[in-house]
């Protein structure tokens, strides 16, 4: 396997995770903690990072699948672009909205690793 194949399954594998443990804690522990009073504000609170979470561990699934059954179409220009457009726009996500810089470095990574798959094609 070469090397470009791993960064792809890296790519994806990283959003997935990342995904999951940002539900896990931004969303999960909160409730299980009762952080937040109920309110308007905590329902958008939640649901800004479920929604965010669900999106970056559902390309993630559905990249890893792909890169498992397909590589060459996950490997093909059109999808890194689109993989690498999803990415700049959770990163605008997370610098307008969310306040901590957690979700940010995870996006960037993300980003980064995108573009280098992208990069070594």
């Amino acid at each position: 396997m070469t090397m470009s194949k791993y960064l792809v399954y890296t790519t994806y594998g990283w959003l997935a995770l990342s995904g999951t443990l940002h539900f896990l804690i931004d969303v999960v522990s909160h409730v299980l903690r009762g952080k937040h009073p109920p309110g308007p504000e905590t329902t958008l609170y939640y649901g800004l990072n479920t929604a965010f979470a669900l999106g970056q561990v559902a390309l993630g699934l559905l990249g890893l699948f792909l890169a498992w059954r397909a590589m060459d179409v996950v490997t093909a220009l059109p999808v890194q672009v689109l993989t690498l457009a999803a990415g700049l726009g959770w990163l605008a996500i997370t610098f307008l909205f969310m306040g901590y810089w957690e979700p940010k470095v995870n996006v960037g990574i993300f980003c980064a690793l995108a573009l280098a798959a992208l990069l070594l094609r």
